[in-house]
């Protein structure tokens, strides 16, 4: 089916266009791998991987699995087709123009994340968990006036509409669009078919939110053909096959989530199992019922699934993928042992969509994250960004097909991208064989089960207890999270160091932030330790 002219526009059109970098700082943009030339310079990412799959005979084949209900790659795209329809019919929505999705991974969360690129608009994805607070945040960075959400997720939403945002409409829909929520009706009376918007492949079809170390967070846009490579990237080292069945254990509010449950399977012809809540015993039953060959993860759930591996309970799962936190040695000999298969083990942020580094089909030392992702270059930096020779302590810095692109901060851009280079704050080494070794990061990221963290927002939550004179946040290693979070806390004179008092400031932090934020580690003291200069000590803090 051919685009429709109407999607037409210029990249300056839309306000989020107009809040990129100046184009001096932009990081390179690298095309030139075999594998990554010749994307049209006129690209739609819904419409090249939806359209194109069931325009080659897939509409059959099964595409999403969630619990007793299967749809295909034609059931897509009708789904997709009819809330394209009704953005456009009903809420006049408008190419370049930005929408708030917030669901669990849901298939309908599929279709409207579809359906608003294949609109040539602007798919912003939040996780669940966000609070008032965050949701708006991302409406006022990006001056969203509409929102579609779970059943039951509406609430979060009522404060930010009531505050006079720039938010207009919050509208509900279903797990599989066919309740009595507003969306699921409307789908109901609109007609499906329907062209794609002729969007150019520079055009901004996706934006995600990334952790910062201040605590606010940072808008990455990434356009129709960088997701795209993303997906031709991902098949080194370990292809997925045609019709393998997928599952992914992160949420599609995340890059990782995002890639592994929709857009891989989709540019595969794979299919993709959609797990509401990843507990080792869903994970199992999925396994079993759908024979799921390629499982990605991070190593806290590898954890919690590992006495099921040992005993044969994912015999199908021949492929796991893990990524978000550090691989612990053990856990990656223990699964190995357990389940016959290795965990393949990646580095990638949302500022660059994906995987970057990987190891390849030589196979890298136990530890070792492996090399650059073909299609992308890798090295070390310092902090003038001077190139440092192998065996040398560095930053990492990265080009490739995606890169990272801030939306209304200079500031961020500038420390990010230097020299046409995705400089991460994170610190490798790299041996003489041109293996990467994950340090640590530098900045107060904690990342805990997959989950990037700021402290400082942290902080500022449990400032605002009435209890709380002051405190500071640090991550702690955790065997099972590979870092949880730890609070350090003053109290205000006459309050009581107990742990009712600890519970109390960890509910109220549940209900200021996401709840995957709140310190599960409590500890009370009488001053923070600090130096001469006044900064918090915080290497004491993760030693007490």
């Amino acid at each position: 089916m051919p685009p429709s002219t109407a999607g037409r526009f210029a990249a300056s059109s839309s306000y989020a266009h107009s809040l990129l970098p100046p184009r001096e700082l932009w990081p390179v943009f690298d095309f030139s791998a075999p594998h990554l030339r010749g994307y049209p310079a006129r690209l739609n990412l819904a419409a090249a991987l939806l359209d194109a799959a069931v325009a080659d005979g897939l509409a059959g084949r099964p595409m999403l699995h969630y619990g007793d209900s299967t749809w295909s790659y034609g059931f897509l795209l009708d789904r997709v087709q009819r809330v394209a329809g009704v953005l456009a019919r009903v809420f006049a929505l408008r190419p370049g123009e930005c929408v708030l999705l917030r669901a669990g991974n849901v298939p309908m969360l599929a279709a409207a994340w579809l359906a608003v690129v294949r609109c040539g608009a602007i798919a912003v994805a939040a996780s669940p968990m966000l609070r008032a607070q965050e949701l708006g945040f991302i409406v006022d960075k990006l001056r969203i006036r509409l929102a579609l959400c779970e059943e039951g997720l509406e609430a979060e939403f009522q404060p930010v509409l009531a505050r006079g945002s720039w938010l207009e409409s919050v509208r509900s829909f279903t797990a599989l669009g066919v309740g009595g929520a507003e969306l699921d009706r409307l789908l109901a009376r609109e007609h499906a078919g329907g062209g794609w918007a002729d969007t150019a492949a520079d055009d901004i079809a996706t934006v995600v939110f990334s952790s910062g170390t201040t605590g606010t967070p940072k808008a990455v846009a990434h356009a129709h053909r960088n997701l795209l490579a993303a997906c031709d990237g991902w098949r080194h080292p370990l292809p997925i096959a045609e019709g393998e069945v997928m599952c992914a254990t992160s949420g599609m509010a995340f890059t990782y989530g995002l890639t592994s449950n929709l857009l891989y399977p989709l540019r595969f012809r794979a299919s993709a199992v959609l797990l509401p809540r990843s507990t080792p015993e869903a994970l199992l039953e999925a396994a079993e019922r759908h024979r799921i060959g390629a499982l990605v993860t991070v190593p806290t759930v590898l954890h919690k699934l590992l006495p099921q591996a040992g005993a044969g309970g994912l015999r199908s799962v021949a492929k796991v993928f893990s990524s978000g936190e550090t691989l612990p040695r053990e856990l990656g000999r223990a699964w190995r042992e357990a389940s016959g298969h290795a965990v393949v083990e990646g580095f990638g942020s949302s500022e660059l969509l994906t995987r970057v580094i990987g190891p390849n089909a030589r196979g890298e030392p136990a530890g070792s994250l492996g090399t650059a992702v073909p299609g992308y270059t890798a090295c070390l930096v310092d902090e003038e960004g001077q190139v440092l020779p192998r065996g040398r302590r560095g930053f990492l810095a990265v080009r490739g097909p995606t890169g990272c692109r801030y939306l209304g901060d200079e500031e961020r851009q500038r420390a990010f991208v230097r020299n046409g280079w995705n400089v991460m704050t994170d610190l490798f080494e790299q041996d003489a064989d041109g293996c990467f070794w994950y340090v640590g990061r530098q900045d107060d990221i904690i990342v805990s089960s997959g989950y990037n963290i700021a402290a400082a927002e942290v902080e500022r939550a449990i400032a605002t207890h009435p209890a709380v004179t002051e405190c500071a946040v640090v991550g702690v290693p955790d065997a099972a999270r590979g870092m949880i979070v730890r609070a350090c806390v003053v109290l205000r004179g006459g309050e009581s160091a107990s742990e009712a008092t600890a519970r109390r400031i960890q509910e109220h932090v549940k209900a200021a932030i996401a709840p995957y934020k709140y310190p599960r580690d409590v500890r009370f003291l009488e001053r923070l330790p600090r130096t001469s200069s006044g900064k918090v000590e915080r290497y004491k803090l993760r030693q007490a």
